[in-house]
């Protein structure tokens, strides 16, 4: 599904290539129409705003955004599990629910990076990707609320992915999520190990096809 797809770019790194394609992802979005229109206008303006930055720019706000505050780490499991063992468990899990869905996870990416998961969505009938979603969506909603409260547009995006979920976020859910990583947790010392992470790509198990994920290329 396109929107998914979209989702997941908007939360990538944001390379040169992706800004060059603004007006296509717009596009999509109206084309497909899952969201509503006053949604897809604002996912619009995010990515004209986006899009005016420019790359250095939008990267540089990236990586000060995500890569240098623990508290916005795009990595599901680490806003549920924080540092515990429960994290390893619950990434092999979801692993192995792509392999289950025909994908492999190539390079050395995190299976909960959220920008991976948007688009191992968007390979989905659209019931099978909203509930899956669900049982994430109190994780973005989080998200959605940290980068509001910082006045952060990328708080858009988050508030469009939380409307296709199969079910609302739960608020007793939302903040023990917002417990779970609090600002302090936010130092360079915390990131070292996320900063490790390089981008990934996936395969379709037994084809020739490649799809680029939405990943961190460039950092």
């Amino acid at each position: 599904m396109k929107t998914f797809k979209v989702f997941s770019s908007l939360l990538a790194y944001p390379e040169a290539a992706l800004l060059a394609h603004g007006e296509e992802l717009a596009a999509a979005l109206v084309d497909e129409a899952l969201l509503q229109a006053d949604d897809i206008a604002a996912l619009k303006d995010f990515v004209a705003w986006l899009t005016r930055l420019g790359a250095l720019d939008a990267q540089e706000r990236y990586v000060a955004l995500f890569d240098r505050n623990r508290s916005l780490s795009l990595h599901i499991y680490e806003h549920v599990h924080g540092e515990s063992r429960d994290r390893g468990q619950a990434m092999v899990q979801l692993a192995e629910l792509y392999r289950l869905h025909g994908i492999e996870i190539e390079a050395r990416e995190l299976p909960d990076y959220l920008p991976l998961f948007l688009e191992f969505l968007s390979l989905l009938p659209l019931k099978a990707a909203a509930s899956l979603l669900a049982e994430a969506v109190h994780v973005v909603a989080a998200l959605q609320e940290r980068l509001a409260q910082r006045g952060s547009p990328y708080a858009t995006v988050m508030a469009a992915i939380v409307k296709l979920a199969a079910s609302p976020a739960e608020r007793a859910a939302v903040e023990e999520v917002l417990a779970t990583l609090k600002p302090e947790a936010d130092s360079l010392t915390a990131l070292d190990r996320q900063w490790e992470e390089e981008a990934v790509r996936f395969t379709a198990a037994g084809g020739p096809d490649r799809v680029a994920a939405a990943s961190g290329c460039g950092r």
